[in-house]
């Protein structure tokens, strides 16, 4: 009985733990989608920098990315070009930035954000506040210049 007890217990301290990421990639909570494989998510950032801002999270709950064993750190990154490549082609932006912040979500995550210079990765600007319309017609800008 107290082996039990101690089991469900602990089970529901990893759900409550779960950040709002671990929380996405279980589909708890829904997102625009850009690409998905077994390890790894892009999905639109709902509060953006700009048109097109992009997260890229391992599918592992990890803190800090480089506390990522080497394969995930190195194959984010390889997750993560297309999607970028995809970005550059559906805004006009001079290349596609990136950027590991790390602060407002304890998950392991990559910004992947048209830019035309430094200042349009500065974070401290304020974000964008998008309908749910719009965000949509974002996703479908992207999604449709990864298939072209």
């Amino acid at each position: 009985m107290y082996h039990s007890v101690t089991l469900i217990l602990l089970s529901l301290l990893q759900i409550i733990a779960m950040t709002i990421f671990s929380k996405i990639i279980a589909g708890e909570i829904p997102s625009y989608k850009i690409a998905e494989n077994d390890r790894f998510l892009a999905f639109l950032d709902v509060y953006p920098l700009v048109e097109g801002h992009v997260l890229v999270i391992p599918k592992v709950e990890t803190d800090n990315l480089f506390d990522l064993d080497d394969s995930y750190l190195s194959e984010i990154l390889v997750f993560a070009r297309p999607v970028a490549k995809a970005i550059e082609k559906a805004f006009r932006c001079n290349r596609c930035g990136i950027s590991v912040i790390g602060i407002e979500v304890p998950h392991a995550h990559v910004h992947l954000i048209p830019i035309n210079t430094a200042n349009d990765l500065n974070f401290t600007r304020g974000k964008l506040n998008m309908s749910k319309e719009e965000l949509k017609t974002v996703q479908e800008r992207i999604l449709m210049a990864m298939e072209g």
